[in-house]
């Protein structure tokens, strides 16, 4: 809901993780979907299908994310992820 209490237009915000330290991108997603509000999407791309990021994600919020392949091919994966209500 905007400020105003006119519903707000569903979002998608980019995040490239191939541009983030290998070390610091599971925070940073992480940190990235916590930031999002219901409604709101992080377009994910990665060189890589991130299989054991995804089983953390859906242990870690559950029903509270949809994640939706946008994009799934050898070096180039695009992954929707969607906060819920």
């Amino acid at each position: 809901m905007h400020a105003c209490g006119q519903p707000t237009p569903e979002a998608i915000y980019p995040f490239d993780a191939r541009g983030i330290a290998k070390r610091f991108r599971h925070a940073a997603i992480f940190g990235a979907l916590d930031a999002l509000i219901v409604g709101e999407t992080m377009r994910f791309s990665n060189d890589h299908d991130p299989l054991p990021l995804l089983n953390q994600l859906q242990e870690y919020y559950g029903d509270g994310l949809a994640i939706n392949y946008v994009q799934r091919e050898p070096g180039a994966i695009v992954i929707d992820f969607t906060r819920q209500a």
